[in-house]
């Protein structure tokens, strides 16, 4: 198979999560592929953990990777960074600008159309992986993200979104895309595909995810003393991740006096940390399209999660056993009839991991995007095996429902 080489530049505010596992995993499949891949991001974050995935992709990036100053939130520091990645990726002569998020696609849109009146012929792809999507349009924030959005769609060439719900909402909130847009979802390896067992003396209950409000982590730990004031005894449960709420967690936990029942471990990997528990809770508030979700699934972990974002198209036929967001009570009781038959939380796990290899697979959603680029430049796509679908306009018609759905609750 030939391939027509591009130099293609990824730019994230914020290297952690979801988002750069699916940065990682997008670069490393289109160097592979024989394309210029660089990176620019944030200095200031990122834990240890995040530093050594970040050193780990550095070999693959013929266009190096950049670390610069981003805020993130809208700050007048913002126009020194832009002017500093200008510099920086002017030099690159990049044939794609690929922004994540609502920094990384602010940032990409405007240095894009900067170097296109200078002559560089570029195109500027955003990713919003949620990010601005989450606010409420009803709410001033939400009005000014959404106006800022709207702008910047003006000068944008591509628009990539990771689920149908996304896609739906950047129109419900933002409008109809102008850009040639198109739905590709995260996507996991082979290997990831083989059933994790727990431990012999794992505990009952596992959150792995960022700790902060959106992701839910209080609710979950909310739900364990709930199960203790119902029992007389907490379940056994392990944290996993970092983030900017961990120390009001800790104290949360120690409030309620939960020490003894609630281990904090920090960042590990998500196939590690699943041995550390029976059933996988994710109680989130908002997502996209969650890589943590579609691990679990395809580890053949029993998960509780909740109807947000994309989790219901992972679902598909088995929504039904999704949690409404934000409701304790029902959080609670899912977690409890978890603790009353683990026959058929393990049941249900095989039953969901069916067919989730053809529709998340890493490769096709290497092959979607980078045809997407492909077609923004005129360059005929070359042979292979991944069928790739037509623009996803109809799509996001089809998504109106389930977003409606999703959002009437």
């Amino acid at each position: 198979m030939t391939t027509t080489p591009m130099r293609i530049v990824h730019c994230v505010r914020s290297p952690i999560g979801g988002i750069f596992r699916h940065i990682r995993d997008l670069a490393t499949c289109q160097a592979e592929a024989g394309h210029d891949v660089g990176l620019v991001c944030d200095s200031s974050t990122g834990s240890a953990f995040d530093n050594q995935l970040l050193e780990q992709l550095r070999p693959k990036l013929a266009l190096g990777l950049a670390r610069f100053p981003m805020q993130r939130q809208l700050t007048l520091q913002d126009l020194s960074a832009t002017h500093a990645l200008y510099r920086h990726i002017r030099d690159l002569n990049a044939d794609i600008l690929h922004g994540h998020g609502a920094k990384g696609g602010a940032y990409v849109r405007l240095i894009g159309t900067f170097l296109k009146l200078r002559g560089q012929n570029v195109k500027r792809v955003y990713c919003p992986h949620g990010g601005s999507l989450h606010y409420d349009p009803n709410r001033f924030e939400g009005r000014v993200y959404h106006a800022i959005e709207r702008g910047l769609g003006q000068f944008t060439d591509g628009l990539v979104f990771v689920s149908d719900y996304e896609a739906a909402a950047y129109e419900s909130k933002v409008g109809h895309p102008k850009a040639k847009s198109r739905i590709v979802y995260n996507g996991l390896t082979p290997e990831e595909f083989q059933p994790v067992e727990a431990s012999p003396d794992a505990g009952d209950f596992l959150y792995i995810g960022m700790l902060r409000d959106l992701k839910g982590p209080d609710l979950f730990i909310e739900a364990l003393y709930n199960i203790r004031l119902k029992t007389g005894e907490a379940p056994r449960a392990h944290i996993v991740g970092e983030g900017p709420d961990e120390d009001r967690y800790r104290n949360m936990v120690a409030k309620l006096g939960l020490e003894r029942a609630v281990t904090f471990h920090g960042a590990l990997p998500a196939r590690e940390a699943f041995q550390l528990a029976r059933n996988v809770v994710i109680p989130s508030r908002a997502e996209a399209m969650p890589y943590i979700v579609l691990e679990t699934v395809a580890a053949e972990r029993p998960l509780i999660a909740t109807r947000v974002g994309g989790i219901a198209e992972i679902f598909g036929r088995y929504s039904h056993r999704l949690v409404e967001p934000g409701h304790i009570g029902k959080l609670t009781t899912a977690m409890e009839d978890a603790l009353a038959d683990p026959a058929k939380m393990a049941e249900q796990a095989k039953e969901l991991r069916g067919c989730l290899a053809e529709t998340f697979s890493v490769d096709l959603m290497s092959d979607r995007i980078t045809t997407l680029y492909q077609d923004l430049k005129g360059i005929a796509p070359a042979e292979s095996s991944t069928p790739v679908a037509a623009d996803n306009s109809s799509a996001v018609s089809r998504a109106q429902t389930i977003y409606a759905r999703s959002s009437n609750r």
